[in-house]
């Protein structure tokens, strides 16, 4: 009972410890250090930006500190040596990834842009005008940038400038025609506010179209990434059945010659996989 009590005791202690060591790190460096270092990826979720080389090579090797500590209390050394090395790659992937749903929001929103500078233009306002006042009522993604050109704007850029740069930016073909269309009107004339209504709608349609082909096709990718995990998890089971049977495998060349070989042709297919329904559903 004596031990039980000790124990507790301790416990206590080490959580009010832990309390107290983040409470001391909050106030050093080392926090505003750790901030810096992961900045680059709140901005690319946030802005769309990418980081520079030198935001790279600290991400690289927080991530691969990060991933070989992991991988040492999970399997020691090699399992730290493998976890470390993947460090970069994971970081870069995740910079990626933040920075390519950015993209999907500002393109996904492309429909209630287009309408309300169609509202802004029939309340009177110029094309620069309409921007910032759309600009001033948007929010994440297309806010960001739409602020962005509205301040270029105010700074005297060009419309053409300005609005070209914002479809860079996109990199979406809803934004491209978006542009056009207001660069046309400037040239050609025509009903503006109207123009923009109507392909609100038609990307309105399209998006819709987007998702009823994801709906069609959720049940045959859940199916196609389930079949090809199946061996992966038998390993696992068989594992847990005999323990050792891995690394016994691992240790004759012959099986870990077949084994990787699996896992390789494992990984192609789920790329094939990927890449069919990428293209499938553009």
């Amino acid at each position: 009972m004596l031990a039980v009590a000790l124990a507790f005791g301790a416990a206590a202690a080490a959580v009010a410890g832990a309390w107290e060591l983040l409470g001391a790190v909050e106030r050093t460096h080392l926090a505003g250090l750790l901030a810096r270092s992961i900045a680059p990826v709140v901005r690319a979720g946030r802005e769309g930006a990418s980081p520079t080389a030198a935001e790279r090579r600290r991400l690289a090797v927080l991530a691969a500190a990060a991933l070989a500590a992991a991988g040492w209390l999970a399997g020691g050394v090699p399992a730290a040596v493998l976890a470390g090395v993947a460090g970069p790659a994971v970081a870069t992937s995740v910079v990626r990834g933040r920075r390519r749903r950015f993209r999907a929001a500002l393109a996904g929103a492309a429909p209630v842009v287009a309408r309300a500078l169609a509202d802004a233009l029939a309340g009177g306002h110029s094309v620069r005008g309409a921007l910032a006042v759309v600009a001033s009522g948007t929010r994440g993604a297309p806010g960001h940038e739409l602020r962005a050109a509205a301040r270029a704007l105010a700074l005297g850029a060009g419309t053409e400038e300005v609005l070209e740069r914002l479809r860079r930016r996109a990199g979406s073909p809803a934004w491209d025609a978006l542009v056009a269309g207001v660069l046309l009107q400037r040239d050609a004339g025509g009903d503006l506010p109207g123009l923009l209504r109507d392909l609100a709608a038609a990307l309105e349609a399209a998006a819709r179209q987007d998702r009823d082909a994801l709906a069609a096709t959720a049940q045959a990718r859940f199916t196609a990434r389930t079949v090809l995990l199946l061996p992966v998890g038998a390993a696992l089971l068989a594992e847990l059945a005999r323990p050792g049977l891995i690394a016994s495998l691992a240790g004759n060349p012959v099986s870990a010659w077949l084994t990787g070989l699996a896992l390789a042709l494992q990984l192609l297919a789920l790329a094939c996989v990927h890449r069919l329904t990428r293209r499938a559903l553009r």
